[in-house]
C-alpha cells in the first residue's frame, strides 16, 4: 500500500511539473491574478453611495429609487444585486475615506471620468436587456458611431424621456441637427406637437433597412398609418409605390403636404410640359402675358386630384 502510494505521488508531481513547463504564460498569469485580486467592493452597497450622493432632497442618484432598476423584490434588477456597483462596477476604491491630499479615484463605469470604455458600459446594459429590438445592435450606425445607451437614456430619471413620445425627439435632435431644422417648418409630421416620437417609423438600436426603419421599406413604414395610400389601384402613379420620399419630406417642408418642392416644379420633374394646356398657346399668354387658369388653385392637383392613384374606370390620368 505504501508502495503504491509513493508511485502515485511521483505521478501527480511529474504531471503537474509537465504542465506548468507547457503553460507558463497561463501560470503565471493565474499567480498575478491572485496576488493582485479583484477589484474591491464597498461593504454596504448602495449606502455607502449615498453617504456622499443622496444629500440633497431632489439628487438624481436618489430618483433612481423611483425606477424598475431599484425594485429588490425582483430578482432581474440591480438592486437585487449588486446595487450601484451592478451596473457602475467595484465601487471600493471610489468609496474609500482619503487621507489627506489623497486624490479620489473614478468610479470605474457611467461617469465624465471612468476609465471604461463606451463599449464596456454598453456591455453591461445588454447583460440585462435583451429585448429583440436590440438584436441588431452590433453593426448598427449609432454602435459605429461610438454611441453609449447613456449618451441617450437617463437611467436615474423616473421616466426616461426616450420612452416619453413628447420628449423623445429632444433627445435625438441634440445629434441629428439636420432633422431638428427640419421638423421646425411649416408643414411635416407632429413631432413639434408631441404626438409623434423618432421611434415611431426608426428603430435607434439598430436595423436592416436603410436609415433604421422599422419596416422593410419606405412605403411599409408610411402605411402604418397613412393606410389609404397603400393600394393597389388600378391607376397606379408610378413614384407613389416606388418611394414616398420621393414627393415628400418626412421630417418636414415649407411646401404643403410635405412635398419636396412646390407643383408644379415637383410634377415637371417627370412630366414634360409639352403639349399640356399649360403651356401658352398665345402671345398673351405665358410667359409673357397673363397665367395660364389650367395652373391656378391647386396647380397640377387642381386636375390631377388623386396623385396617389385611383380605381375609377375612367381615372387613367389620376383625375377621378
Amino acid at each position: 500500500m505504501r508502495h503504491q502510494r509513493s508511485i502515485l505521488t511521483a505521478i501527480t508531481g511529474m504531471v503537474m511539473l509537465i504542465a506548468a513547463s507547457a503553460f507558463p504564460a497561463a501560470v503565471s498569469a493565474a499567480d498575478d491574478d491572485e496576488d493582485q485580486g479583484p477589484p474591491p467592493y464597498t461593504r454596504q452597497g448602495a449606502d455607502t453611495c449615498l453617504k456622499c450622493h443622496g444629500d440633497e432632497a431632489e439628487s438624481p442618484v436618489l430618483s433612481i429609487f423611483k425606477t424598475p432598476h431599484a425594485n429588490i423584490a425582483d430578482e432581474r434588477t440591480p438592486f437585487a444585486g449588486a446595487q450601484c456597483e451592478a451596473c457602475h462596477g467595484p465601487g471600493g476604491e471610489h468609496g474609500k475615506r482619503l487621507r489627506f491630499g489623497e486624490k479620489r479615484k473614478p468610479i470605474p463605469g457611467f461617469a465624465p471620468d471612468s476609465p471604461w470604455s463606451t463599449a464596456r458600459e454598453n456591455a453591461v446594459c445588454q447583460g440585462c436587456h435583451e429585448d429583440p429590438g436590440h438584436k441588431f445592435w452590433n453593426g448598427s450606425a449609432h454602435e459605429r458611431q461610438d454611441v453609449g445607451c447613456a449618451d441617450c437614456h437617463t437611467i436615474h430619471a423616473k421616466r426616461d424621456p426616450m420612452t416619453v413620445e413628447a420628449e423623445q425627439p429632444r433627445v435625438c435632435v441634440s445629434c441629428h441637427v439636420q432633422q431638428r431644422a427640419q421638423i421646425s417648418r411649416a408643414h411635416g409630421h407632429p413631432i413639434r406637437q408631441g404626438q409623434m416620437a423618432c421611434s415611431d417609423c426608426h428603430e435607434p438600436h439598430g436595423s436592416l433597412t436603410e436609415a433604421m426603419l422599422d419596416r422593410p421599406t419606405v412605403n411599409e413604414t408610411c402605411y402604418q398609418c397613412h393606410a389609404a395610400k397603400r393600394g393597389p389601384f388600378l391607376w397606379e402613379h408610378a413614384p407613389v409605390s416606388e418611394d414616398c420620399t420621393l414627393c415628400h419630406e418626412p421630417h418636414g417642408s415649407n411646401h404643403q403636404a410635405a412635398l419636396t418642392r412646390q407643383p408644379p416644379l415637383l410634377c415637371q420633374q417627370c412630366h414634360s410640359r409639352a403639349g399640356h394646356p399649360s403651356i401658352g398657346r398665345t402671345g398673351s399668354d405665358l410667359p409673357s402675358g397673363s397665367p395660364s387658369a389650367f395652373m391656378l388653385g391647386g396647380s397640377c392637383t387642381n386636375c390631377h386630384s388623386q396623385v396617389h392613384g385611383s380605381n375609377h374606370p375612367s381615372g387613367a390620368n389620376l383625375s377621378r
